[in-house]
């Protein structure tokens, strides 16, 4: 069954079923592979249903077949373009979240940690009046 495919080969096939660790593919009548989480999409995938449903059609990379354990890995993400200048990319949004953070009234553990024993004494204090 396994043995009409190669490492390699790019073919399309329909998703048959998921499970929290991957989706299950028909490449045709007989056969199935399992592309697992990590092969869905470049970048970190929580879950799977957010970018695959049961009768979707996909495009799929043979990544091993294990013709004496009858089973075919397959990967989504070995089919797509990976993202252009990943550590660009990263550096915005680092800046954008380091801005974020200032204007939410970001302090140092130094700063609150003054602030907390400023508090708490106010605390003590009114509590022994």
């Amino acid at each position: 069954m396994t043995d009409k495919f190669e490492t390699g080969e790019i073919l399309e096939g329909k998703v048959t079923g998921i499970q929290p660790y991957g989706a299950f593919v028909a490449l045709d009548d007989e056969t199935q592979g399992l592309v697992h989480i990590s092969e869905v999409t470049h970048g970190y995938v929580k879950d799977i249903n957010d970018y695959l449903a049961v009768g979707d059609n996909v495009q799929v990379k043979i990544l091993n077949v294990d013709t004496e354990n009858n089973k075919i890995s397959l990967s989504i993400r070995a089919t797509q373009e990976p993202p252009k200048n990943r550590s660009e990319s990263n550096t915005k949004n680092n800046t954008v979240k380091q801005s974020d953070s200032s204007n939410n009234g970001f302090n140092t553990l130094k700063d609150k940690l003054d602030e907390w024993i400023k508090q708490s004494e106010e605390r003590e204090g009114t509590f022994r009046n």
